[in-house]
């Protein structure tokens, strides 16, 4: 029984078989912004210019993942918690009105296609070709976002009773169908007629959509814990409170992503384009890197979650230290694929000149955070596991925006506005990340003392009691 593997599996073999699978899951998730960018950069026309409308539309695509994630995310811990304690009717609940939210959230995102996608893209840019693909793309993303929305709640739920396989799975269909389906849309191969950036969009929502059929199948078939009856859809507002008080500070998290990349536009183009297109790049490449490290926070959660609900103090520290272990082994072996690969990582996407040099340069000098990064997400998903919401959102606002803003500011003025400069701002995100780290293991030792202690107590006292 899958609970049996929950309860009593090593937590160092549970953690890697499933881990593995969900790490590879989530760096699959990265793949579909890198290869339409891969893609458009070589068109015949027009490729730099897609590529700069392809990093306008970027915050907004982390901000439709970060809230369908997010949401999966407080579906995950809070069925992992409650089928640890052995209640399946409230396991079921939880899931059932995270697939109502997930409806209101693809209507929100829909709304937001067809109505502001042209206004956000415009408040970035003035030239009028880079707008215009801009707004053709986020809005096809958007409008047909329901597969996306669907897909992070059901990955999640299959991730919360140990079958993170399946969703493996489901992910990779979908990502091997966008990166089939781009160049044929993209270039026009097969007879079909060439779309552009459109294409690239509709090879991305595809992608979704594959996803998401695929782990609604796996989830009716393979997550017999979890009872799917109509009456568990009827949103119950105490249980979707329950879901966003986790749910919410990865929801902030992963937005903080956006507004981040969409402040370090803006900064970085008050010194020059070519900074912007660069730092967005790189960006992209770094996601494989920070997905892998946000698929190791979601194994952490539910096997953290769940020995939580039983009151297994040795589990929980277990859970702990092989997380934030694998996390940092990660992490490491990334920042030395970087800093050797810097320049052939860079050529994939054809740059040249300034953007070349200040690709390259923001490879070599940011990746010297990763493995502070990895440790700071590591305890994000260690704090939404054990109930302590605040501390994870804590955690997000540190290092993506109150040690991020001023010293991006800082080094940016330092710069003195010469594009060749611009690789200054890049020390902003190694400072951050340390600061933060510094703030996480306080809240760390503390949480341990107090949330942990007090629920470690009270499930003995229940036993006895028994």
């Amino acid at each position: 029984m899958e609970n049996t593997k929950m309860s009593f599996m090593p937590v160092r073999k549970l953690m890697l078989s499933m881990g593995i699978p969900m790490i590879i899951s989530m760096v699959l998730q990265a793949v579909y912004n890198i290869v339409d960018s891969a893609f458009v950069s070589n068109m015949a026309t027009g490729g730099e210019q897609a590529l700069n409308a392809l990093t306008l539309a970027f915050p907004m695509q982390i901000l439709m993942v970060a809230v369908g994630i997010g949401t999966g995310v407080g579906a995950n811990v809070l069925t992992a918690k409650n089928l640890g304690a052995g209640n399946r009717e409230q396991a079921s609940r939880a899931a059932g009105n995270a697939e109502f939210m997930a409806a209101v959230i693809y209507v929100i995102f829909l709304l937001f296609g067809m109505f502001g996608a042209e206004a956000y893209i415009g408040s970035q840019t003035t030239d009028s070709e880079i707008a215009q693909m801009g707004t053709d793309y986020l809005r096809i993303c958007s409008v047909l976002s329901f597969g996306m929305s669907f897909f992070a709640i059901y990955e999640k739920l299959l991730q919360a009773t140990g079958h993170s396989m399946y969703s493996t799975i489901a992910q990779i269909a979908g990502a091997v169908t966008n990166i089939v389906l781009d160049p044929i849309m993209i270039y026009g191969w097969l007879g079909l007629p060439e779309m552009g950036v459109k294409g690239a969009a509709y090879a991305t929502v595809t992608g979704q959509i594959v996803s998401f059929v695929l782990a609604l199948v796996f989830h009716f078939r393979v997550n017999t814990e979890i009872q799917n009856k109509l009456i568990y859809l009827k949103p119950d507002l105490r249980i979707i409170k329950q879901i966003y008080s986790v749910g919410l500070p990865a929801i902030i998290s992963q937005a903080l992503i956006s507004v981040m990349t969409y402040g370090m536009n803006l900064i970085l183009g008050g010194i020059s384009s070519d900074a912007v297109t660069a730092y967005g790049l790189f960006y992209k490449v770094m996601q494989f890197l920070l997905f892998a490290a946000f698929g190791m926070r979601d194994a952490i959660m539910p096997i953290t979650a769940y020995s939580f609900g039983m009151g297994d103090s040795d589990r929980i520290h277990d859970s702990v230290k092989y997380g934030q272990l694998y996390t940092f082994i990660i992490m490491l072996l990334g920042t030395l694929a970087l800093e050797i690969f810097a320049e052939p990582f860079a050529g994939i996407f054809g740059l040249s000149g300034i953007t070349n040099d200040l690709c390259i340069s923001a490879m070599r000098i940011i990746s010297i955070s990763f493995v502070f990064a990895g440790a700071n997400i590591a305890f994000q998903g260690i704090f939404q596991a054990l109930g302590a919401g605040f501390s994870s959102l804590v955690i997000s606002i540190c290092r993506q925006l109150v040690f991020i803003f001023p010293f991006a500011w800082m080094f940016a003025a330092m710069s003195g506005g010469v594009p060749e400069n611009a690789w200054y701002v890049w020390i902003t995100f190694p400072v951050a990340e340390v600061l933060t780290a510094a703030v996480a293991v306080f809240l760390h030792i503390r949480i341990m003392r107090t949330t942990v202690a007090d629920r470690c107590l009270a499930v003995k006292a229940e036993k006895i009691y028994q």
